[in-house]
């Protein structure tokens, strides 16, 4: 190799930087012990910017786009250099780029519960966790405060300082917000601009801005949780009469939808009748000095039952008790047909003498 190959094999005419991380927020380009040439060209892509540093110090930065490396384009650094005007000798700096782009998908955590006070559930540990975005927003003070003489710094480099930045910021920002603890879950998107607003000024210092902060979950203490969750019970059934005849007259209308099932709830009412019966028999001894011989109540007095048109199809028959029931729930009106025993034909409910004060509805009270 001859003296000038030698001489061109140390000397850089491209500077260039092809990022193909998505990791890297800063790369100082590989001189080694190479001088950069005069005019040489300078290649800043979208989403980069180059610092030139100079014995330590940050000459000039440049933007997106390509650049002949000379004095009018170096200015600052023909000034550091004590570069005369036509000086074209090769000269040495270090030349780091930077990521202007979006880092996303990193992750943060409380570093333990953050204690709120809750109106209705008294005092509550709650955690948090979910992710964030940034991006570098001053290259030179970034590279001043926190890169220093690295050759490559990647987001690994600076997460865990993040991430401890923002857990920290979210245990004062959880009792501050005035959220009441059931209703955390549905202001995460509100939680995740508080705490972004929080912490900015801190990311400022470091030259980085925060994008975006998003609270991914909630966590509450497993009694709280099952707090939460029977007080939402308790809305849903509200008054537990109400509830039960809601039930109740449930049952009644889809024994209604199949034919013969009203029938059916009769008869299994009837034997648990008859057999509550028995077992009141077979239960009762015999008092001393009587006769051991069974003792027959008398029999029970007759009730009034009736026959009921439901679709079209004859249901029952039904005591008064099952026909309140049906009435409260709508499966028998003042016009719904009836028919008991000793009738000749079948007539309205609400003609019914019988009948008829089950449809009458008392004034309100005084």
């Amino acid at each position: 190799m001859g003296l000038m190959d030698k001489l061109k094999g140390e000397l850089i005419d491209i500077i260039q930087w092809l990022d193909d991380t998505d990791d890297t927020l800063v790369y100082r380009f590989a001189r080694y012990d190479n001088e950069i040439k005069y005019g040489a060209k300078l290649v800043v892509r979208e989403g980069q910017v180059a610092a030139f540093i100079n014995e330590g110090k940050l000459a000039d930065v440049f933007r997106p786009g390509t650049y002949a490396l000379e004095t009018r384009n170096l200015p600052i650094l023909a000034t550091l250099q004590g570069w005369k005007y036509g000086f074209s000798s090769p000269f040495k700096a270090e030349v780091y780029y930077c990521s202007t782009r979006q880092f996303t998908n990193l992750k943060w955590g409380t570093p333990g519960p953050a204690t709120m006070r809750d109106a209705e559930l008294g005092v509550v540990r709650v955690t948090a966790y979910g992710l964030y975005s940034i991006k570098l927003g001053d290259p030179a003070l970034f590279i001043r405060e926190i890169v220093g003489t690295d050759s490559l710094f990647t987001t690994a480099s600076i997460e865990d300082n993040l991430r401890g930045k923002i857990g920290s910021h979210i245990k004062e920002a959880l009792p501050d917000a005035g959220i009441p603890v059931i209703d955390l879950e549905s202001k995460v998107i509100q939680l995740g601009e508080t705490l972004r607003a929080r912490i900015t000024p801190a990311m400022h210092a470091l030259g980085l801005e925060l994008t975006e902060v998003q609270v991914q979950d909630i966590g509450l203490p497993a009694e709280v949780e099952r707090a939460i969750d029977k007080a939402g019970a308790m809305r849903v059934i509200g008054n537990m009469q109400e509830y039960t005849q809601y039930e109740t007259a449930s049952s009644i209308r889809d024994a209604a939808n199949n034919p013969g099932g009203l029938a059916a709830v009769g008869v299994a009412a009837g034997i648990g009748i008859g057999m509550a019966g028995q077992m009141g028999a077979a239960m009762g001894g015999a008092t001393p000095g009587t006769p051991t011989a069974p003792v027959s109540p008398p029999p029970l007095p007759a009730q009034c039952r009736f026959f009921v048109a439901v679709n079209g199809q004859q249901t029952g028959p039904f005591d008064k008790s099952v026909l309140l029931q049906m009435v409260q729930s709508g499966q028998l009106k003042l016009e719904s047909l009836v028919w008991k025993q000793g009738m000749t034909d079948w007539a309205a409910a609400g003609q019914t003498a019988e009948l008829a004060d089950m449809f009458v509805t008392p004034p309100p009270l005084p």
